[in-house]
Protein backbone atom coordinates (compact mmCIF):
# COMPACT_ATOMS: atom_id res chain seq x y z
CA UNK A 1 0.00 0.00 0.00
CA UNK A 2 1.29 3.54 -1.19
CA UNK A 3 1.53 6.35 1.42
CA UNK A 4 -0.29 9.15 1.54
CA UNK A 5 1.85 11.44 0.49
CA UNK A 6 2.76 9.11 -2.64
CA UNK A 7 -0.62 8.81 -3.32
CA UNK A 8 -0.90 13.00 -3.36
CA UNK A 9 2.43 13.25 -5.24
CA UNK A 10 0.92 10.52 -7.94
CA UNK A 11 -2.07 12.47 -8.30
CA UNK A 12 -0.11 15.76 -8.59
CA UNK A 13 2.19 14.52 -11.81
CA UNK A 14 -1.47 13.18 -13.24
CA UNK A 15 -3.19 16.32 -13.25
CA UNK A 16 -0.61 18.84 -13.47
CA UNK A 17 2.39 17.41 -15.24
CA UNK A 18 0.54 14.72 -17.81
CA UNK A 19 -2.60 16.87 -17.98
CA UNK A 20 -4.76 13.66 -17.64
CA UNK A 21 -7.40 12.65 -15.70
CA UNK A 22 -7.63 10.44 -12.50
CA UNK A 23 -8.90 7.17 -12.60
CA UNK A 24 -11.75 6.10 -10.17
CA UNK A 25 -9.32 3.61 -8.26
CA UNK A 26 -7.11 6.65 -8.11
CA UNK A 27 -9.48 9.02 -6.87
CA UNK A 28 -10.98 6.13 -4.51
CA UNK A 29 -7.72 6.32 -3.07
CA UNK A 30 -7.90 9.96 -2.42
CA UNK A 31 -10.59 9.20 -1.13
CA UNK A 32 -9.44 7.12 1.83
CA UNK A 33 -6.72 9.29 2.65
CA UNK A 34 -6.88 10.15 6.80
CA UNK A 35 -8.28 13.39 7.86
CA UNK A 36 -5.20 14.79 8.68
CA UNK A 37 -4.66 14.72 4.78
CA UNK A 38 -7.42 17.21 4.08
CA UNK A 39 -5.57 20.53 3.96
CA UNK A 40 -2.83 19.57 1.36
CA UNK A 41 -5.59 17.66 -0.57
CA UNK A 42 -7.44 21.01 -0.55
CA UNK A 43 -3.93 22.54 -1.49
CA UNK A 44 -3.94 20.02 -4.30
CA UNK A 45 -7.05 21.14 -5.36
CA UNK A 46 -6.19 24.78 -5.43
CA UNK A 47 -3.37 23.96 -7.50
CA UNK A 48 -5.11 22.05 -10.10
CA UNK A 49 -8.18 24.85 -10.42
CA UNK A 50 -5.68 27.38 -11.10
CA UNK A 51 -3.47 25.28 -13.75
CA UNK A 52 -6.49 23.94 -15.53
CA UNK A 53 -8.91 27.03 -15.20
CA UNK A 54 -6.91 29.81 -14.31
CA UNK A 55 -8.01 32.44 -11.36
CA UNK A 56 -11.63 34.19 -12.26
CA UNK A 57 -14.54 33.14 -10.32
CA UNK A 58 -18.13 33.26 -12.07
CA UNK A 59 -20.71 34.58 -10.56
CA UNK A 60 -24.56 33.28 -11.01
CA UNK A 61 -27.84 34.58 -9.52
CA UNK A 62 -31.00 32.50 -9.50
CA UNK A 63 -34.80 32.93 -9.40
CA UNK A 64 -37.34 30.32 -8.72
CA UNK A 65 -39.97 31.34 -11.27
CA UNK A 66 -42.33 28.09 -10.36
CA UNK A 67 -42.01 26.58 -7.02
CA UNK A 68 -43.69 23.78 -5.23
CA UNK A 69 -45.89 21.70 -6.40
CA UNK A 70 -43.44 19.06 -8.09
CA UNK A 71 -44.90 15.50 -8.86
CA UNK A 72 -41.53 13.94 -8.13
CA UNK A 73 -40.54 12.49 -4.76
CA UNK A 74 -36.69 13.38 -4.20
CA UNK A 75 -36.59 12.98 -0.69
CA UNK A 76 -34.18 15.65 -0.03
CA UNK A 77 -36.69 18.14 -1.71
CA UNK A 78 -39.12 20.44 0.14
CA UNK A 79 -40.85 21.74 -3.68
CA UNK A 80 -41.73 17.71 -3.84
CA UNK A 81 -45.64 17.68 -3.63
CA UNK A 82 -45.47 14.28 -1.76
CA UNK A 83 -43.20 15.22 1.29
CA UNK A 84 -44.62 17.57 4.26
CA UNK A 85 -47.16 16.81 6.77
CA UNK A 86 -49.52 14.57 5.73
CA UNK A 87 -47.81 14.29 2.29
CA UNK A 88 -49.21 17.88 1.69
CA UNK A 89 -45.98 19.50 0.24
CA UNK A 90 -45.21 22.78 -0.43
CA UNK A 91 -48.12 23.70 -2.78
CA UNK A 92 -47.24 25.13 -6.18
CA UNK A 93 -47.42 28.47 -7.11
CA UNK A 94 -48.05 30.21 -10.56
CA UNK A 95 -45.21 31.39 -13.25
CA UNK A 96 -44.07 34.42 -12.18
CA UNK A 97 -44.85 37.24 -14.09
CA UNK A 98 -42.25 38.68 -16.44
CA UNK A 99 -41.47 41.86 -14.64
CA UNK A 100 -40.31 39.21 -11.21
CA UNK A 101 -38.38 37.46 -13.45
CA UNK A 102 -36.70 40.58 -14.86
CA UNK A 103 -36.07 42.14 -11.58
CA UNK A 104 -34.11 39.15 -10.18
CA UNK A 105 -32.03 39.50 -13.55
CA UNK A 106 -31.40 42.66 -13.41
CA UNK A 107 -30.47 42.36 -9.40
CA UNK A 108 -28.00 39.13 -10.90
CA UNK A 109 -25.88 41.68 -13.05
CA UNK A 110 -26.02 44.61 -10.55
CA UNK A 111 -23.77 42.25 -8.16
CA UNK A 112 -21.39 40.92 -10.99
CA UNK A 113 -23.07 38.20 -12.50
CA UNK A 114 -22.31 36.70 -15.87
CA UNK A 115 -25.21 33.92 -15.30
CA UNK A 116 -28.53 33.69 -14.44
CA UNK A 117 -30.64 30.63 -14.26
CA UNK A 118 -34.22 30.31 -14.54
CA UNK A 119 -35.31 27.28 -12.71
CA UNK A 120 -38.87 25.57 -12.76
CA UNK A 121 -40.30 23.29 -10.06
CA UNK A 122 -41.95 20.53 -12.45
CA UNK A 123 -40.75 17.31 -13.89
CA UNK A 124 -40.14 18.22 -17.31
CA UNK A 125 -41.89 21.41 -19.14
CA UNK A 126 -45.54 20.92 -21.03
CA UNK A 127 -45.85 22.44 -24.28
CA UNK A 128 -47.56 26.14 -22.45
CA UNK A 129 -44.70 25.92 -20.23
CA UNK A 130 -42.26 25.26 -22.50
CA UNK A 131 -43.59 28.26 -25.01
CA UNK A 132 -43.41 30.81 -21.64
CA UNK A 133 -39.99 29.83 -20.68
CA UNK A 134 -38.64 30.97 -24.17
CA UNK A 135 -40.25 33.88 -23.94
CA UNK A 136 -38.48 34.80 -20.81
CA UNK A 137 -35.56 33.76 -22.07
CA UNK A 138 -35.43 36.10 -24.62
CA UNK A 139 -36.63 39.03 -22.17
CA UNK A 140 -33.71 38.21 -20.06
CA UNK A 141 -31.07 38.21 -23.08
CA UNK A 142 -32.59 41.26 -24.71
CA UNK A 143 -32.79 43.51 -21.52
CA UNK A 144 -29.64 42.03 -19.81
CA UNK A 145 -26.26 41.21 -20.49
CA UNK A 146 -26.34 37.92 -18.58
CA UNK A 147 -25.68 34.55 -20.77
CA UNK A 148 -29.76 32.78 -19.43
CA UNK A 149 -29.92 29.64 -18.30
CA UNK A 150 -32.54 27.06 -17.61
CA UNK A 151 -33.66 24.76 -15.17
CA UNK A 152 -36.69 22.60 -16.05
CA UNK A 153 -36.59 19.03 -15.42
CA UNK A 154 -36.68 16.02 -17.91
CA UNK A 155 -36.28 16.96 -21.69
CA UNK A 156 -36.90 15.36 -24.35
CA UNK A 157 -35.01 15.60 -27.54
CA UNK A 158 -37.24 18.54 -29.48
CA UNK A 159 -37.17 20.54 -25.72
CA UNK A 160 -33.62 20.63 -25.86
CA UNK A 161 -33.48 22.09 -29.28
CA UNK A 162 -35.90 24.57 -29.15
CA UNK A 163 -34.46 26.03 -26.19
CA UNK A 164 -30.97 26.01 -27.35
CA UNK A 165 -32.51 27.87 -30.72
CA UNK A 166 -33.57 30.27 -27.99
CA UNK A 167 -30.29 31.23 -27.07
CA UNK A 168 -30.27 29.22 -23.47
CA UNK A 169 -26.35 29.18 -22.88
CA UNK A 170 -26.48 26.17 -20.23
CA UNK A 171 -28.83 23.76 -19.13
CA UNK A 172 -29.23 22.73 -15.30
CA UNK A 173 -29.90 19.09 -14.50
CA UNK A 174 -27.97 17.16 -12.02
CA UNK A 175 -27.78 14.03 -11.31
CA UNK A 176 -28.02 14.56 -7.46
CA UNK A 177 -26.17 10.64 -6.09
CA UNK A 178 -24.69 7.79 -7.43
CA UNK A 179 -26.56 5.40 -10.16
CA UNK A 180 -26.39 2.74 -7.44
CA UNK A 181 -27.73 4.90 -4.73
CA UNK A 182 -30.68 6.65 -6.90
CA UNK A 183 -33.34 4.30 -6.30
CA UNK A 184 -32.68 5.28 -2.27
CA UNK A 185 -34.02 9.06 -3.07
CA UNK A 186 -35.93 8.78 -5.67
CA UNK A 187 -38.71 6.40 -7.21
CA UNK A 188 -41.05 8.35 -9.71
CA UNK A 189 -38.67 8.68 -12.20
CA UNK A 190 -34.98 6.87 -12.50
CA UNK A 191 -31.11 7.52 -13.12
CA UNK A 192 -31.48 6.99 -16.34
CA UNK A 193 -33.88 9.50 -16.99
CA UNK A 194 -31.85 12.09 -15.77
CA UNK A 195 -28.65 10.50 -18.07
CA UNK A 196 -30.73 10.93 -21.15
CA UNK A 197 -31.55 14.38 -20.62
CA UNK A 198 -28.06 15.32 -19.83
CA UNK A 199 -27.06 13.40 -23.14
CA UNK A 200 -30.40 15.42 -24.93
CA UNK A 201 -28.70 18.78 -23.36
CA UNK A 202 -25.20 18.55 -25.34
CA UNK A 203 -26.16 17.05 -28.16
CA UNK A 204 -28.85 20.13 -28.92
CA UNK A 205 -25.10 22.20 -28.77
CA UNK A 206 -26.27 23.86 -24.99
CA UNK A 207 -23.58 23.73 -22.15
CA UNK A 208 -24.27 21.24 -19.80
CA UNK A 209 -24.50 22.22 -15.92
CA UNK A 210 -24.72 19.11 -13.79
CA UNK A 211 -24.01 18.45 -10.03
CA UNK A 212 -24.76 16.34 -7.12
CA UNK A 213 -26.16 16.46 -3.46
CA UNK A 214 -23.59 15.51 -0.67
CA UNK A 215 -25.18 14.18 2.40
CA UNK A 216 -28.50 11.71 1.83
CA UNK A 217 -26.61 9.07 3.37
CA UNK A 218 -24.52 7.65 0.12
CA UNK A 219 -20.91 6.10 0.77
CA UNK A 220 -17.71 7.65 -0.03
CA UNK A 221 -17.49 5.02 -2.86
CA UNK A 222 -20.73 6.16 -3.98
CA UNK A 223 -19.98 9.77 -4.03
CA UNK A 224 -16.55 8.59 -6.46
CA UNK A 225 -18.91 7.32 -8.41
CA UNK A 226 -21.14 10.15 -9.15
CA UNK A 227 -18.04 12.11 -9.62
CA UNK A 228 -17.33 9.64 -12.45
CA UNK A 229 -21.01 9.61 -13.71
CA UNK A 230 -20.93 13.36 -13.48
CA UNK A 231 -17.50 13.56 -15.78
CA UNK A 232 -19.34 10.98 -18.01
CA UNK A 233 -21.90 13.79 -18.95
CA UNK A 234 -19.54 16.24 -20.70
CA UNK A 235 -20.00 18.98 -18.10
CA UNK A 236 -19.16 22.81 -18.93
CA UNK A 237 -20.20 23.35 -15.14
CA UNK A 238 -20.58 21.15 -11.60
CA UNK A 239 -22.76 22.46 -8.54
CA UNK A 240 -21.87 21.13 -5.10
CA UNK A 241 -24.72 20.91 -2.92
CA UNK A 242 -24.68 20.11 0.49
CA UNK A 243 -27.69 18.30 1.92
CA UNK A 244 -29.75 21.21 4.25
CA UNK A 245 -32.27 18.96 5.63
CA UNK A 246 -36.00 20.70 4.88
CA UNK A 247 -38.65 20.09 7.22
CA UNK A 248 -41.23 17.26 6.37
CA UNK A 249 -39.49 15.51 3.97
CA UNK A 250 -38.02 12.14 4.35
CA UNK A 251 -34.13 13.34 5.26
CA UNK A 252 -35.32 16.23 7.36
CA UNK A 253 -33.54 14.16 10.45
CA UNK A 254 -30.57 13.46 8.42
CA UNK A 255 -27.24 14.88 10.06
CA UNK A 256 -25.23 17.59 7.91
CA UNK A 257 -21.88 17.40 6.55
CA UNK A 258 -19.34 18.50 8.58
CA UNK A 259 -17.53 21.25 7.43
CA UNK A 260 -13.74 19.55 7.17
CA UNK A 261 -15.46 16.71 5.28
CA UNK A 262 -17.34 19.31 2.83
CA UNK A 263 -13.48 20.41 2.19
CA UNK A 264 -12.42 17.25 1.11
CA UNK A 265 -15.05 16.46 -1.04
CA UNK A 266 -14.75 19.98 -3.14
CA UNK A 267 -11.38 18.79 -3.12
CA UNK A 268 -12.40 15.24 -4.67
CA UNK A 269 -15.02 17.00 -7.09
CA UNK A 270 -12.20 19.08 -8.22
CA UNK A 271 -9.33 16.89 -8.78
CA UNK A 272 -11.84 13.82 -10.31
CA UNK A 273 -13.18 17.40 -13.20
CA UNK A 274 -10.29 19.50 -13.04
CA UNK A 275 -11.31 21.48 -15.84
CA UNK A 276 -14.94 21.99 -15.69
CA UNK A 277 -16.48 25.17 -13.34
CA UNK A 278 -16.84 23.93 -9.98
CA UNK A 279 -19.49 25.81 -8.13
CA UNK A 280 -20.72 26.54 -4.62
CA UNK A 281 -24.19 25.91 -4.64
CA UNK A 282 -27.30 25.45 -2.01
CA UNK A 283 -26.26 24.41 1.96
CA UNK A 284 -22.84 25.77 1.76
CA UNK A 285 -23.60 28.12 3.97
CA UNK A 286 -24.57 26.02 6.88
CA UNK A 287 -22.19 23.20 6.01
CA UNK A 288 -19.02 25.50 6.06
CA UNK A 289 -19.92 28.13 7.97
CA UNK A 290 -16.76 29.93 8.67
CA UNK A 291 -14.89 28.11 6.60
CA UNK A 292 -16.11 29.27 2.98
CA UNK A 293 -13.02 30.97 2.22
CA UNK A 294 -11.22 27.88 2.51
CA UNK A 295 -13.51 25.89 -0.20
CA UNK A 296 -12.95 29.25 -2.30
CA UNK A 297 -8.93 27.31 -2.01
CA UNK A 298 -10.24 23.91 -2.47
CA UNK A 299 -11.17 23.99 -6.47
CA UNK A 300 -14.25 26.21 -6.09
CA UNK A 301 -14.19 28.79 -8.94
CA UNK A 302 -17.66 29.95 -9.08
CA UNK A 303 -20.71 30.79 -6.86
CA UNK A 304 -24.66 31.32 -6.78
CA UNK A 305 -24.75 34.55 -5.29
CA UNK A 306 -27.76 35.53 -3.13
CA UNK A 307 -30.56 33.33 -2.56
CA UNK A 308 -31.62 29.94 -3.33
CA UNK A 309 -34.92 28.15 -4.56
CA UNK A 310 -36.41 27.78 -1.40
CA UNK A 311 -33.63 28.69 1.28
CA UNK A 312 -31.96 31.98 2.15
CA UNK A 313 -27.98 32.27 1.46
CA UNK A 314 -25.99 34.99 2.58
CA UNK A 315 -26.00 38.65 0.96
CA UNK A 316 -24.55 38.76 -2.10
CA UNK A 317 -22.04 41.76 -0.59
CA UNK A 318 -20.56 39.11 1.79
CA UNK A 319 -19.43 36.98 -1.34
CA UNK A 320 -18.04 39.80 -3.09
CA UNK A 321 -15.88 41.11 -0.11
CA UNK A 322 -14.59 37.39 0.26
CA UNK A 323 -13.58 37.43 -2.80
CA UNK A 324 -11.71 40.62 -2.89
CA UNK A 325 -10.44 39.61 0.83
CA UNK A 326 -9.03 36.46 -1.14
CA UNK A 327 -7.72 38.38 -4.67
CA UNK A 328 -10.15 35.97 -6.76
CA UNK A 329 -10.73 38.51 -9.81
CA UNK A 330 -14.71 38.32 -11.29
CA UNK A 331 -14.81 36.86 -14.58
CA UNK A 332 -17.12 35.17 -17.27
CA UNK A 333 -15.29 31.27 -17.27
CA UNK A 334 -15.71 29.26 -20.94
CA UNK A 335 -15.42 25.75 -20.64
CA UNK A 336 -12.64 23.89 -20.43
CA UNK A 337 -12.84 19.77 -20.33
Amino acid sequence: MISSTTCLENAARTLLEDKSPLSFDRLIELSELPDDMTVRLAELAHEVRLAWCGPEVELEGIVSAKTGGCPEDCNFCGQSATSGAGGAGMRATPLLEPDEVMKAALEAQQFGASEFCIVLAVRGPDERTLRRLVELVHLVRDGTSLNVNVSAGILADEQAEQLAAAGVHRYNHNLETARSFFGSVVTTHSWHERAETCRAVRKAGMELCCGGLIGMGETPRQRVELICEIRSMDPSEVPVNFLNPRPGTPLEAAARVGAMEAIRWISLFRLGMPGVILRYAGGREITLGDLQAMGMKSGINALIIGNYLTTLGRAPEEDLEMLRELQMPIGTLSRVL
